[in-house]
């Protein structure tokens, strides 16, 4: 059964494997170290049996979380990974007393798009060439919590 738990530091192997596989920029070891560590983060993940099939993770802002990463390995897409992983995130949300969640995605990730929608996500406006390898520009999505 899968489960969505806090990321821990023993995740971080697999964890940056999803980013080398997911991103053209992926975050290093580093990175996600210090995030473990930044007490206005928040990064959950989706494991089965000892394997982590993807995560995401925000940041607090005041009374706002900006979504940082949300990555799903491609063997586990369109199994409902993304679905639970932002369930429990606007669980996290609606009892840290967040109003409002944020993220960019690329303009081209029609799935991811519609995941966001799905969500209560919607889209309030662009970053032009926010994205690099390759330059693209972002779409700015809002959610009322």
């Amino acid at each position: 059964m899968t489960v969505v738990r806090g990321m821990r530091y023993d995740d971080l192997d697999q964890i940056t494997e999803i980013e080398k596989e997911c991103f053209s920029l992926p975050w290093s070891k580093d990175s996600f170290e210090r995030e473990l560590q930044n007490d206005l983060a928040y990064y959950q993940c989706a494991e089965e049996n000892g394997k982590i099939m993807g995560y995401m993770g925000m940041w607090r802002v005041l009374d706002e979380c900006h979504v940082t990463n949300v990555a799903v390995l491609p063997e586990y897409r369109k199994m409902g990974i993304g679905s639970m992983l932002i369930e429990k995130m606007v669980e996290i949300c609606k009892c840290s007393e967040i109003q409002a969640m944020t993220l960019e995605v690329r303009e081209s990730n029609a799935p991811a798009i519609g995941l966001y929608e799905k969500y209560g996500f919607v889209s309030a406006g662009k970053r032009p060439r926010y994205y690099m390898k390759p330059v693209e520009d972002a779409i700015i999505m809002w959610k009322k919590i």
